[in-house]
């Protein structure tokens, strides 16, 4: 041991000094025995070379004994990704049923809405997210297509559990037969969930479609190649780029391409338009409408109104021509009181018996008329104006309804007929950039063509000069033919003047579109929230 010299404050300062002697002989004897251990452990390795060891330690080549990590292969890497994929997806998908259960109420404080208005929520904002940035006619991109068909999928595998019993057939082992219930999916589920993912698959092929088209491109509505008149006409639609076409307009086959996609396009949505309103009106009216409802008929639909279809010559056309349809606001109207006056009427030909407060001396086969009158005309309005936003009675119909089946149905179509509708939108929006394009290229050649053909005065002074000289084009005859081509009237001002027309009719009649939901800011809202 090493001892340091220290001051004995009890003896006075006596003082202890180093031991050097010590220090010196033990290090010496310590460093010959570690020497001599070092030496008898140096052992040839299986590779020729000397590892020392010291006495009772590890081998310093152990960490050369791990095994080291194994390269995977190519497949396996794949195998490894592809597991956590589905393990991601698994997550989400629980997220995702887990806010559906919960009725969009995360915070589990029981304000959430019921299971099939969440359901319909989810279709509504699934559409808004997914085709909500589709605002040119090109594919959709592989990464949102495999999104959209994933989650629809979660989305519809909720109506493989809403089931009905129906009778079958069992064999038993002593061979007799036995007539048990079994379950199968809901019939109208069954019918229309196949008939709705065929209208989606054609939608997504019609957009595949126009995968390698260069006829026509898009420019922004800020860019210097915007056209500063297609700006006004569509204000309504500024968050949209401005198709344009080539100078000399779309060729034939193209334009054969937009008319045959857009007649596909045209099937799908009056597939999905017929889906929805059949699901519609097999939902239950809810009673709170009923409540909100006045008592007759005459004041649902006011005084005019009333005495315009209760007449006894009735002509649903002359009825719609002498209506104010100038406003989405005001047609929106129109239908809501119609369908309230078809609902009382519906109420107070099933009580019959007069004890309701429904009962009127009005008597059942003029209700019966006059709701037939009153239904014709809501088809008509329909046809019309495809791009109407909900009425009343639908998101009534909407947000209290309790069927999870009839809520998957009704969501899913009315989404595939607004997406039907948006891309109808966008052909229409290109093949009225290319008819534009044809009417200035028509107006153009026209007023080349007079500057290019002399004055009728010059070509009457120059055969006054020399009345007895005859030409050659005066012999022949093509003088007085081409006079009388310049006084026949230009087809084209027929054709564009037409096209005028029948633009003005219907700017008259339709009023500003309203795409879809996804068109407007209103498409991620519940029904009850977007009114």
């Amino acid at each position: 041991m090493v001892q340091a010299g220290e001051q004995d404050q009890e003896g006075g300062g006596r003082t202890r000094l180093f031991n050097f002697k010590g220090i010196f002989e033990g290090t010496g004897r310590h460093t010959k025995s570690l020497s001599i251990d070092t030496a008898t452990q140096l052992e040839p390795t299986e590779d020729g070379a000397a590892s020392s060891r010291s006495q009772g330690s590890k081998p310093l080549n152990d960490l050369d004994k791990i095994p080291k990590p194994r390269t995977l292969t190519k497949e396996e890497l794949a195998a490894k990704e592809a597991k956590e994929k589905i393990l991601q997806e698994m997550e989400q998908m629980k997220e995702r049923f887990a806010k559906l259960l919960l009725g969009e109420d995360m915070s589990g404080g029981g304000k959430g809405v019921s299971s099939a208005l969440a359901l319909s929520n989810a279709f509504t904002n699934l559409a808004a997210s997914i085709y909500g940035e589709q605002k040119r006619l090109e594919p959709m991109p592989a990464e949102r297509k495999a999104k959209w068909r994933k989650e629809i999928d979660w989305l519809l595998s909720v109506t493989d559990y809403v089931v009905e019993m129906v009778p079958s057939q069992q064999k038993s082992k002593d061979g007799t037969n036995m007539e048990i219930m079994t379950t199968r999916q809901r019939t109208d589920l069954h019918m229309n969930i196949p008939a709705l993912r065929k209208l989606d698959a054609m939608l997504i092929e019609c957009l595949d479609n126009f995968k390698d088209q260069t006829e026509f491109y898009y420019v922004s509505k800020d860019s210097d190649d915007s056209d500063p008149d297609s700006k006004k006409k569509n204000d309504d639609k500024w968050w949209l780029p401005t198709p344009k076409v080539p100078v000399d307009g779309l060729s034939d086959s193209a334009r054969k391409f937009l008319h045959y996609q857009k007649d596909c396009v045209n099937q799908v949505l009056k597939a999905a338009m017929a889906i929805n309103a059949q699901i519609l009106s097999e939902i239950e009216i809810p009673e709170s409408y009923i409540d909100s409802l006045p008592k007759n008929g005459r004041a649902s639909l006011g005084d005019s109104i009333y005495r315009s279809i209760t007449v006894e010559f009735f002509d649903p056309d002359q009825f719609l021509s002498t209506m104010d349809l100038s406003s989405e606001h005001k047609i929106l109207n129109l239908k809501n009181r119609i369908e309230a006056s078809i609902v009382i009427w519906k109420r107070k030909m099933n009580h019959k018996d007069g004890k309701s407060t429904w009962g009127s001396g009005v008597s059942i086969e003029k209700r019966e008329l006059f709701e037939e009158r009153a239904e014709t005309i809501l088809l008509l309005l329909k046809h019309r104006f495809p791009g109407l936003p909900q009425s009343s009675l639908d998101i009534s119909k909407i947000q209290y309804n309790k069927d999870v089946g009839q809520a998957v149905l009704e969501s899913y179509s009315r989404i595939l007929e607004s997406l039907a509708f948006t891309v109808l939108s966008r052909i229409d929006d290109v093949l009225q950039a290319d008819f534009q394009i044809q009417c200035q290229n028509i107006s153009a050649g026209k007023s080349r063509n007079s500057i290019s053909r002399p004055p009728k005065e010059e070509m009457e002074k120059v055969t006054t000069e020399a009345p007895g000289s005859m030409t050659l084009s005066d012999f022949m005859g093509w003088g007085s033919d081409q006079e009388d081509s310049t006084l026949k009237k230009d087809p084209s001002d027929e054709l564009c003047k037409d096209e005028d027309t029948k633009q003005q009719k219907l700017a008259n009649v339709v009023t500003s579109k309203k795409m879809s939901y996804l068109e407007t800011l209103g498409a991620t809202r519940s029904p009850t929230a977007r009114h």
